[in-house]
């Protein structure tokens, strides 16, 4: 199952969800169509157990990334640390962007997209609302909360359509431009030891 499903990832990724079939993913697996519907009955099946299991990574990836940021720690780091993680994953796992952002998203990943991104929106919004001046409005966080969110999505667009030493200056750009759209919102709370 696991050949198939990576099978699929490089097909996917080549080709777009539209264009592949279950032909061409059974012939980069090295196996017959016959073999490939033994374990799923058409490509979607695919793309959902895929779509399925990455979301579950992807949780667990965000859930470390987004942890509660230590008031000793400069913007700059926590910013860096976040997004590295998140890069890393979707380097190591670029079919991911491919199901999520794709234009021809399979039906029922549509919804697992849609509820990864309202909780990652949240968790944004959660530490946001941890760093930002205390009172602030929570309709300015939540747009804020976007914003980063939006901000990143066009770097790992970037980011993964480059390679080595190009791709880690597109990382580098996405920190930067986070760290100085946060740093007048932020100011001086973090970066600065526990009283």
């Amino acid at each position: 199952m696991q050949q198939l499903l990576d099978a699929a990832a490089s097909v996917f990724c080549a080709t777009g969800y539209t264009a592949a079939s279950t032909n061409a993913i059974a012939r980069e697996a090295g196996v017959s169509p016959g073999t490939l519907y033994q374990f799923f009955p058409n490509k979607e099946a695919i793309a959902i157990e895929m779509g399925d299991r990455l979301v579950h990574e992807m949780r667990e990836t965000y859930g470390e990334a987004l942890a509660p940021v230590d008031p000793a720690t400069p913007l700059a780091d926590a910013i860096g640390a976040a997004v590295d993680r998140f890069m890393t994953f979707n380097t190591e796992h670029p079919v991911f962007f491919t199901l999520m952002h794709g234009p021809d998203m399979p039906g029922g990943i549509t919804e697992a997209h849609d509820a990864l991104h309202a909780t990652l929106v949240g968790r944004i919004e959660d530490l946001l609302t941890s760093l930002l001046p205390p009172g602030t409005d929570q309709a300015h966080v939540r747009r804020t909360a976007h914003v980063c969110l939006g901000v990143y999505k066009v770097g790992l667009e970037l980011v993964l359509g480059h390679e080595g030493a190009e791709r880690e200056a597109y990382v580098q750009e996405t920190k930067d431009v986070l760290v100085r759209y946060l740093d007048p919102l932020v100011g001086d709370r973090l970066g600065q030891p526990a009283r």
